[in-house]
């Protein structure tokens, strides 16, 4: 039996604790907020389980094996920091740190200590992301040419990020997932309209084999968009997370060039065929995630989502970040 203890109960710490707490070979034995609202929410919804406003008190307590960090990505270092010094394994919500040092002293300290680091990617564990990864692993798809993605919708403006931090490490880490080439370099551009941070931006991320990422993230769009199109040799796929039946849509569609008199003379032709939407499984990707957790502490086993996967996001974040600041310069990785 694992004994979690859960900091920050706001808007995703309910969902880590559910899942935490529906576990057989889990118990969640504390939980942390130092909001009085959120506090008063913990102790109605899980009356057995001690509810507290003092990190220090689950950070230090040896009935607990592991503690869910899922607080602003300032505190996640301190807390992780803390929790790894105290002997506990670390689940910490996305992006694992605000700089690249802060993970690799986190992933460091693991390593010494002997202890797991998951950072909550939870859109890798979504049924559509593991069947896009599948059609990859199958060679349905071919030689990948590019992965782009738009996720924007009006509003959620965050006060201690800006937009690139906020939401595109969902897609740098479905990224980092589908794509097996090392990043070389990142561009970025964005703007600010309406606070001190970023609003809007474009990442493009450049891999080996002339295989590109593009990254649409927006606070200011009218309406609600996630699509995500992958696009291969052999076959393309559509996924729009927003669909309620079928997510995933893969087209045999594509381009053939042949070039049998020279340069000149290319011979473009155009493939389209059919389009099917595969099955996807619809178990909650946080169940899935939190179960992958547990597992990999009780079979001392390495996770999918590790501080390494942590360390890659918060790298092409920085170097976002930093070219954004020049006007969309290359920063090389």
């Amino acid at each position: 039996m694992i004994r979690v203890g859960v900091i920050g109960f706001g808007y995703w710490g309910p969902n880590v604790v559910r899942n935490f707490h529906g576990m057989h070979d889990c118990q969640v034995v504390g939980i942390c907020d130092l909001d009085p609202h959120a506090f008063h929410r913990a102790s109605a919804a899980y009356p057995g389980v001690e509810v507290m406003n003092d990190s220090s008190q689950l950070l230090e307590s040896t009935r607990v094996d592991a503690v869910a960090v899922i607080t602003p990505v300032w505190t996640h270092f301190e807390l992780a920091k803390k929790a790894l010094e105290n002997g506990k394994h670390v689940f910490v919500e996305k992006p694992f740190t605000s700089t690249s040092a802060q993970a690799e002293e986190l992933i460091e300290l693991a390593e010494k200590k002997h202890l797991k680091i998951m950072v909550d990617h939870t859109f890798i564990y979504t049924g559509a992301v593991r069947k896009i990864r599948q059609l990859i692993d199958e060679d349905v798809l071919g030689r990948l040419y590019y992965y782009d993605s738009t996720r924007v919708n009006l509003g959620l403006f965050q006060h201690d990020v800006n937009v690139i931090w906020d939401l595109a490490p969902h897609d740098l880490s479905i990224m980092d997932y589908l794509i097996k080439g090392k990043p070389q370099a990142v561009v970025a551009t964005g703007a600010v309209h309406l606070n001190t941070h970023e609003d809007m931006a474009f990442i493009t991320v450049y891999f080996p084999d002339d295989v590109i990422a593009h990254i649409n993230v927006n606070w200011l769009s009218p309406v609600k968009v996630r699509t995500t199109l992958v696009g291969g040799e052999k076959k393309m796929v559509v996924w729009n997370d927003l669909e309620a039946d079928e997510k995933i849509k893969v087209y045999d569609r594509g381009v053939q060039v042949g070039n049998p008199n020279g340069v000149y003379e290319l011979l473009v032709s155009y493939r389209s065929g059919d389009m099917w939407a595969p099955k996807v499984d619809q178990t909650e990707a946080l169940k899935l995630e939190s179960a992958h957790f547990i597992d990999c502490i009780m079979n001392d086993r390495l996770p999918l989502n590790n501080g390494a996967a942590g360390y890659r996001v918060v790298k092409m974040l920085e170097a976002a970040d930093l070219s954004v600041k020049q006007r969309g310069k290359l920063i090389e990785l």
